[in-house]
């Protein structure tokens, strides 16, 4: 196996080379996790795994509660199965709480805010009330409780990671914020160590050829904590050493030659390249200040034969929306005369046509 082999492998197990699921929902679960600060990017990552998918289809899924949106794992924003939810935040709260503690702290949030803050979500959002960020501040204020210097983002971040909010349906175009409760019947309790298991298992099997660095990453967990998952789910992988990494993957995989030159065009923040702490298998060092700004942000990009060879961006019109490509080897020709059909699936999944502009 080579680095090649790797990148390869994870579009297969990723879904993003081909698909075998038929619901937002499955798509979410087999991932785990998949993180979604970018809304309309993020639905396009479902969208890239789910074939004959449409923006309406995967924002259904959301508005139904089938897949929730909320901040866990590192955290940031993710896209979680409502299946999941519950034990993947009972498992991953712990580590949250102290990540924020010191900011809190600084912020003069104490346990006392807390409670009132929560006190305050659970009663405006009761009975299937769901409001918007905006609207749930405005709450905050009159109750005299200080918002600024994003004082709001850690008030709503705990509700979250306790388990009373949780991302509602979108009301005139905009995300809503509901009562997770309401939402979600709790009907899965996983004890901590069936939780780490789980949240490995899930992992590796889906993120795979994958090492247990990059599961420390993807995770949020301790180094200690993801190699008691790790030696709990092992006997199900293989592993290989590689340029002195160590890769698990499960023990029957194909890489299939009839993929061979198509091309993804993956939205920003996609599981394919941030969900590693190692990406060189399918971004070349030389190439990841192009794809991944200094301030951390992962733009949408370009990946051929398990390769990220350029970048793209959007930009939406009333009746089209025009599609810009910047190739990081600009003699690529097979590449640029191919990308209006890899173009297509992502003008019929926000319902546009599409014009291309190439870059020099």
């Amino acid at each position: 196996m080579n680095l090649s082999n790797i990148s390869n492998l994870r579009l297969i197990n990723q879904q993003i080379a081909e698909s075998k699921f038929k619901t937002a929902k499955d798509v979410v679960g087999w991932m785990g996790a998949m993180q979604a600060q970018d809304y309309a990017m993020s639905k396009w990552a479902i969208g890239i795994r789910l074939p004959n998918s449409t923006d309406t289809i995967i924002e259904s899924a959301i508005d139904n509660g089938e897949i929730i949106r909320t901040h866990l794992l590192r955290p940031t924003w993710h896209f979680v199965s409502s299946d999941d939810i519950y034990w993947m935040l009972d498992l991953t709260a712990p580590q949250i709480k102290t990540i924020t503690k010191s900011r809190n702290k600084d912020l003069g949030l104490t346990e006392t805010v807390f409670k009132q803050s929560n006190s305050i979500i659970e009663k405006v959002l009761r009975d299937g009330n769901h409001l918007t960020r905006e609207e749930l501040v405005a709450e905050f204020v009159k109750a005299g409780i200080p918002v600024d210097n994003n004082r709001a983002s850690h008030l709503l971040l705990r509700a979250e990671i306790e388990g009373l909010l949780c991302s509602g349906k979108t009301k005139a175009n905009k995300q809503t914020y509901a009562l997770l409760p309401e939402r979600v019947v709790k009907t899965r309790n996983l004890t901590r160590d069936e939780a780490l298991a789980e949240l490995a298992r899930k992992y590796f099997i889906s993120h795979c050829p994958a090492t247990l660095q990059d599961f420390v990453w993807w995770s949020g967990l301790s180094v200690s904590k993801a190699k008691q998952a790790m030696e709990t789910i092992k006997s199900g992988f293989i592993s290989e050493t590689i340029n002195d990494k160590t890769y698990w993957f499960t023990n029957s995989f194909s890489i299939s030659g009839s993929d061979k030159d198509k091309i993804h065009l993956l939205p920003a923040y996609d599981e394919f390249i941030i969900s590693y702490r190692d990406r060189t298998p399918s971004l070349p060092f030389e190439f990841h200040k192009k794809a991944v700004s200094n301030n951390g942000l992962f733009w949408p990009t370009i990946v051929i034969n398990g390769q990220v060879t350029g970048i793209w961006k959007r930009t939406i019109k009333k009746d089209k929306v025009l599609l810009e490509t910047n190739f990081f080897d600009p003699q690529n020709n097979a590449a640029k005369n191919g990308i209006l059909k890899a173009f297509s699936p992502f003008g019929m999944f926000i319902n546009k046509e599409i014009e291309i502009i190439q870059s020099l």
